[in-house]
């Protein structure tokens, strides 16, 4: 899981998709320094991510239907003023990465 140092926009998005989608693996990471600079940088440094979720919550679903699992337990984070971009990785368990 994510670790909280990663800062509170990452420990944000952790407890979220915690809370809606109870993984059984999660890591989120911080991706902004890399878009520093680009449209949506805001300077905050929290504005980019990656994340990669294996749930139970995903299984039968294709790519788009885990994605809208992902996007829906983030709306408010997803709103402008808060996360710019997000790249979703979302599989069942036992499931290839």
């Amino acid at each position: 899981m994510t670790d909280p140092a990663t800062g509170p926009m990452a420990q944000r998005i952790a407890d979220r998709i915690v809370a809606a989608l109870a993984p059984t693996r999660l890591d989120v990471s911080n991706d902004s320094a890399q878009h520093r600079g680009h449209m949506g940088d805001d300077g905050s440094g929290e504005t980019h991510f990656s994340v990669a979720v294996e749930s139970a919550a995903f299984a039968g679903l294709g790519r788009v239907a885990r994605q809208r699992l992902v996007n829906h337990a983030l709306a408010d984070l997803l709103a402008p003023g808060g996360i710019h971009a997000l790249v979703i990785r979302a599989r069942a368990p036992g499931e290839d990465a």
